[in-house]
């Protein structure tokens, strides 16, 4: 035991847990204890907006799989975080959230800033510790850092403004390293004969296989199996692109190869992915998932067995662990996939094939409303570019270990198709959460945590514009990024909608403002690059990450582009409106 203050066990408990970033703005509300940070090695990275501050942590976290650590003054400073903290939660990101709060001798008198900040996170965490005690400071902070690890997710640490001083008698715990394993030797040996079993086995590789550090086994055991293996949506960085085996990924505007290959399927193998709802509906007017294909389902959360699809086995168990236990049950054994291994890799490949020429082809979108809007940016000036093309151009200048985050929105949906990666850790969206101004200031969270790696991000001018404040982040705090901005003047996802079910009357979706946002770049001390010519797509990326890795700049790329639109985000949830009150009924 030895004697300090509360601020000196809370800062000591996250020298334990090897944190020496974190992000947030300063606030009297947690002032003692930051005012040691330095000296503690941390660095606190001041930014524009405390949303911004949360998905930089959950960038940072994503990247280093350590954790990400924010913090903000009681009250206002918080409450901005709650969305971004969401996003996390979905991303299964170890983000500790600190939230100092009103002292506790003011606590229900209404006085400034005040608020019950407990009941705001409890949704999005797997933990919430709460310091009703000084004595106690350094026992729950531990405990918010160990439960963001062993449950995989967002924990919150609230601490009363007054609990960061005294004189406390305090051990500093060592961190907790969970052991996972691979799962129970039952499910393991039941899994490995259905395998055996099985002609058209299918591997999707899932967030667990990025999480676990565990592509290396997830590639050993589809070599052994010889499966097509599709990434889970949003995980393209699951398995590497380059590998014969890999297909693309599932979901919304996914690959129609993996689409097709796993329609095939007699067993599925889901590695390390909760088969999310809305990463498994039909795309491409394809119902695509297998009906009678068994499912085994590998995840370390057990309350995740079975839940979306129904599965023949459930391995509660790390994607790595498992997939290891896996391929050793199987070395040596006659598989019956063995038998035509040769045959399904060719169709493996005639199907990669054919998308890959498909995608080539698939210059601009093709419905009515689409080439109407085609038209009249030719009738201007002919310079608006088709989305399509412009992600095509990015995906062949991406440069080697690049880490992309993606933003909600039409053309970052489309995007979904033409990012591909070679290792893990590379590639961050939102999640089911879905929210927008989320990729800018999840790059320069996750550059952070990656210096040496390209950091780019991926966004429309709707949802750009909600973070586009964090650039100065960026700039001030030398974390270079480069930022795409995808500008077509509208809310393309949601305006798609009123095309397809709303007679194209068209309510709250154009961003028409004459916005040049290379010029707002520029005012914010970054380069700003503005481009309307297809040839110079890829150079811009490139010149823009050269700059970024050898000089330390932050650059805008805003990409001029058409209102063409592709596939509806929801057509699950939407369908031909009905109305009976007659002003409404003639209107439509």
């Amino acid at each position: 035991m030895t004697r300090m203050t509360p601020s000196e066990a809370f800062v000591e408990t996250m020298v334990a847990n090897k944190v020496t970033t974190a992000f947030g703005i300063m606030g009297s509300a947690f002032m003692d204890a930051m005012d040691i940070f330095s000296p503690a090695g941390i660095r606190l990275v001041p930014v524009v907006h405390e949303q911004g501050a949360a998905h930089m942590a959950d960038g940072y976290a994503r990247v280093s799989g350590r954790h990400g650590v924010v913090i903000g003054q009681n009250g206002p400073g918080i409450s901005n975080c709650v969305t971004a903290i969401a996003a996390a939660f979905w991303a299964h990101s170890p983000v500790v959230i600190v939230t100092p709060e009103t002292g506790t001798m003011g606590i229900g008198l209404g006085g400034f800033q005040e608020a019950n900040q407990l009941p705001m996170f409890q949704e999005f965490v797997k933990y919430q510790g709460h310091i009703n005690n000084e004595n106690r400071m350094a026992e729950i902070t531990a405990r918010c850092f160990d439960r963001a690890v062993l449950e995989m997710g967002p924990t919150q640490l609230n601490i009363p403004r007054d609990r960061f001083y005294g004189d406390i008698d305090v051990e500093i715990a060592e961190p907790m390293v969970p052991d996972r394993g691979p799962g129970g030797e039952q499910s393991l040996n039941e899994a490995s004969e259905l395998l055996a079993n099985a002609e058209f086995p299918v591997m999707v590789s899932g967030g667990g296989v990025v999480m676990g550090d565990s592509v290396a086994q997830a590639v050993e055991l589809a070599e052994r199996l010889g499966c097509p293996v599709v990434n889970s949506y949003l995980h393209n960085d699951s398995f590497p692109a380059s590998h014969p085996q890999w297909c693309g990924p599932l979901g919304y505007q996914g690959s129609k190869a993996a689409m097709k290959l796993i329609a095939q399927a007699d067993v599925v193998l889901a590695l390390g992915t909760r088969l999310g709802p809305f990463g498994t509906l039909p795309q491409h007017n394809m119902d695509y998932w297998p009906k009678d294909a068994k499912i085994i389902q590998v995840d370390a959360d057990a309350k995740m067995l079975g839940l979306v699809k129904k599965v023949q086995i459930g391995i509660c168990g790390d994607a790595g662990a498992a997939a290891t236990a896996l391929t050793e049950r199987l070395a040596g054994r006659d598989l019956a996939c063995d038998a035509n291994r040769d045959a399904r890799a060719a169709t493996t490949a005639e199907e990669k094939a054919a998308w890959e020429t498909e995608l080539d082809e698939w210059i601009h979108e093709k419905d009515d409303f689409s080439l109407e809007m085609i038209a009249e940016a030719a009738g201007e000036d002919g310079s608006w570019l088709h989305p399509r093309q412009v992600l095509r151009e990015l995906e062949k200048a991406m440069p080697a270990r690049a880490m992309v985050s993606t933003d909600i929105g039409n053309i970052n949906s489309v995007a979904n198709s033409y990012l591909r990666f070679e290792e893990p850790r590379s590639f961050f969206a939102p999640m089911s959460w879905g929210n927008c101004g989320y990729a800018l200031p999840t790059i320069i969270g996750a550059k952070a945590a990656a210096m040496d790696r390209p950091a780019i991000s991926y966004a429309g001018d709707g949802a750009w514009a909600m973070s586009m404040s964090e650039l100065m982040t960026a700039v001030r705090h030398n974390i270079p990024v480069t930022s795409i901005v995808f500008h077509n003047r509208q809310w393309g996802a949601e305006k798609k909608n009123q095309v397809d079910f709303y007679g194209r009357r068209f309510v709250a979706g154009e961003l028409e403002g004459g916005e040049d946002y290379s010029q707002i770049a520029r005012a914010m001390g970054a380069q700003g690059v503005r481009v309307d010519r297809l040839e110079d797509v890829g150079p811009a990326l490139t010149a823009a990450v050269e700059a970024q890795m050898n000089d330390g700049v932050t650059t805008v790329v805003e990409i001029m582009c058409t209102k063409e639109l592709g596939d509806p985000f929801r057509k699950d949830a939407l369908s031909t409106p009905v109305r009976h009150l007659p002003q409404y009924r003639d209107f439509v």
